[in-house]
C-alpha cells in the first residue's frame, strides 16, 4: 500500500514537473510567466510603451500564450485551427469585452496599421518562399492555377443560390451581398472598391453598402479558417488527399537546409522590402494590387535565374525567420487591429451563417474538386484557391495558412487573395447590372 502511495506521489510530482518545464515560445514556463506579469504590470499602471516596443510586446506574450492554449485544447487544436483561431478570436474577445486597454488596442491597431507590420510580414513571406522554390514549380503549378481559382468562384456562388433557395433568400442577393465580397479579396481591395462599384451601379452611398458587405467578409473568414483546420484534420485522416504543403505529386518546394547565418538574415530582410516598394512602384502604372505585382515580379525574376543564390537563400531564412517567431504575434495583431467581433455577432442569424457557410463550403469544394482534375493534391487546391480566395485578403491568408500548418503556401493563397480578387471586382461590375436592372 505504501510503495502505491509512495508511486502515485512520484507520478504527480512528475506530472507537476513537466508541467513547469513546459516551454512557452521556448521561455520555461516560469520565465515566460514572469514576463506576462510584467505586461500586465505594465497596461495597469498605464507604463507601458507606445510604438513598436508595447505593441510588439503584448502581440508577442500573448499571441504566444493563445497560440499555446489553443494548439493543446482538444477539438480546437484538431478541427478549428487550434492555436491560430485562438490567437484571433481571443485577441477579438479580449476588445469586444474591453479587457485591453484603449491605449494598448489603439498602439497595437496603429503598428499593425499604419506601422505596416502586417505588410513587413507578407513581404518576407511572400519574397523567402518564391525565392526558396524550384522555378519548375513556379512553371508547372501556375499554369494550371487559373481553372481552380475560376472554379471555387463558380461553386461559391452555385452553394450560395442552392441554399438562399431553400431557406427563402432571393439569389440575387445571395450571389450580390454574400457571396461576391467573401470572395472579393478582404476589405482594402474586395469590399471597398465594391462599395463604389455597388455605388455607381445601385445609387446608394458606399457606406451603406459597406456595412452590408463587411458582417459577410467576417463571418466568412470565420468559416474560412475553421475548414481550414478541418481540412487539416482531414488530411491526417486520408494522407493520399494532401501533399502535406505541396501541391502538385511529384512537384516538391524546395526545403533549403543551409546553416543559420545572421548576416543572411539582413540581406533578406532586404531583399523582402525592395521587392514590396518595387510592387508599390509598379502599382502606380498598373491596375493591379501592389502584393499581386510582387508576386509577379518575383516569380518572374526567379524563373529567369536572375536572382542569385545567396540572395534565395538570405530570403529564405529570413522567411522562415519571420514565419517561426511571429506567427502567433501577428494573428493576435489581426484580432485586435481587423476582427470585429461585434460584426460577426450582428451578423448571425440561421439563413445568413448558413448561406455564408455554404459560400465558404462552396468555394473550398470547387477548387478541390477542380485542382484534383488539373493535377493538384485536392486538399492544398481546396486551401489556397479555394479558402484563400474566401478570406480577409492578406489577414486572412495568414490565418488560414497557420490553421492549415501549410505557411509555405503563402505565394499561392495571395494569388488567390490579389489576382482573384481583382478577378472579382470585375463579374461584380459585370453582375449586377445583370441582376438588379
Amino acid at each position: 500500500m505504501t510503495s502505491t502511495v509512495t508511486q502515485t506521489a512520484s507520478s504527480d510530482a512528475g506530472r507537476r514537473d513537466s508541467w513547469l518545464s513546459t516551454p512557452i515560445f521556448g521561455i520555461p514556463l516560469p520565465l515566460f510567466a514572469i514576463a506576462t506579469l510584467v505586461l500586465i504590470a505594465s497596461m495597469v499602471t498605464d507604463t507601458i510603451p507606445t510604438g513598436m516596443i508595447g505593441a510588439l510586446l503584448v502581440m508577442m506574450i500573448l499571441g504566444e500564450l493563445m497560440g499555446f492554449i489553443g494548439d493543446r485544447l482538444p477539438i480546437v487544436k484538431t478541427y478549428l485551427g487550434g492555436g491560430a483561431i485562438l490567437a484571433i478570436f481571443g485577441a477579438a474577445a479580449l476588445v469586444y469585452v474591453q479587457w485591453l486597454p484603449t491605449g494598448v488596442v489603439d498602439n497595437v491597431t496603429q503598428f499593425m496599421k499604419g506601422g505596416g507590420f502586417l505588410n513587413f510580414y507578407i513581404a518576407a513571406l511572400i519574397t523567402g518562399s518564391i525565392l526558396g522554390m524550384d522555378s519548375k514549380v513556379l512553371v508547372k503549378v501556375g499554369s494550371r492555377y487559373a481553372l481552380p481559382l475560376v472554379c471555387a468562384v463558380l461553386f461559391a456562388a452555385l452553394f450560395a443560390i442552392a441554399v438562399g433557395w431553400m431557406m427563402g433568400f432571393s439569389p440575387q442577393d445571395a450571389v450580390v451581398v454574400i457571396a461576391l465580397p467573401i470572395m472579393g479579396g478582404g476589405m482594402g481591395a474586395g469590399a471597398v472598391p465594391m462599395s463604389q462599384i455597388y455605388e455607381q451601379l445601385l445609387g446608394q452611398p458606399a457606406s451603406y453598402y459597406i456595412s452590408i458587405l463587411v458582417p459577410a467578409l467576417a463571418l466568412g473568414n470565420v468559416f474560412a479558417i475553421i475548414i481550414a483546420g478541418l481540412l487539416n484534420g482531414l488530411a491526417n485522416r486520408m494522407p493520399s488527399l494532401t501533399g502535406n504543403g505541396q501541391m502538385m505529386p511529384g512537384v516538391e518546394i524546395e526545403e533549403r537546409e543551409s546553416k543559420p547565418d545572421l548576416s543572411k538574415l539582413g540581406i533578406g530582410i532586404i531583399a523582402a522590402l525592395t521587392f514590396f516598394v518595387a510592387g508599390e512602384i509598379l502599382g502606380g502604372f498598373i491596375p493591379l494590387h501592389p502584393y499581386a505585382l510582387m508576386i509577379i515580379l518575383v516569380a518572374v525574376l526567379k524563373i529567369a535565374n536572375v536572382v542569385p543564390e545567396s540572395i534565395n537563400d538570405a530570403a529564405a531564412q529570413w522567411f522562415q525567420f519571420v514565419a517561426k517567431n511571429w506567427t502567433f504575434a501577428l494573428l493576435f495583431g489581426i484580432g485586435i487591429a481587423y476582427t470585429d467581433l461585434g460584426q460577426v455577432i450582428d451578423a448571425i442569424s440561421i439563413t445568413y451563417v448558413m448561406i455564408v457557410f455554404a459560400v465558404v463550403a462552396g468555394a473550398a469544394f470547387g477548387a478541390g474538386l477542380v485542382g484534383k482534375l488539373v493535377g493538384f493534391y485536392p486538399i492544398e487546391s481546396a486551401i489556397t484557391a479555394g479558402l484563400c480566395m474566401a478570406n480577409m485578403g492578406g489577414t486572412g491568408d495568414v490565418a488560414v495558412l497557420s490553421a492549415a500548418k501549410r505557411m509555405q503556401l503563402m505565394p499561392f493563397a495571395q494569388i488567390s487573395s490579389r489576382l482573384g480578387g481583382a478577378l472579382i471586382l470585375l463579374i461584380s461590375s459585370i453582375v449586377v447590372p445583370l441582376f438588379f436592372t
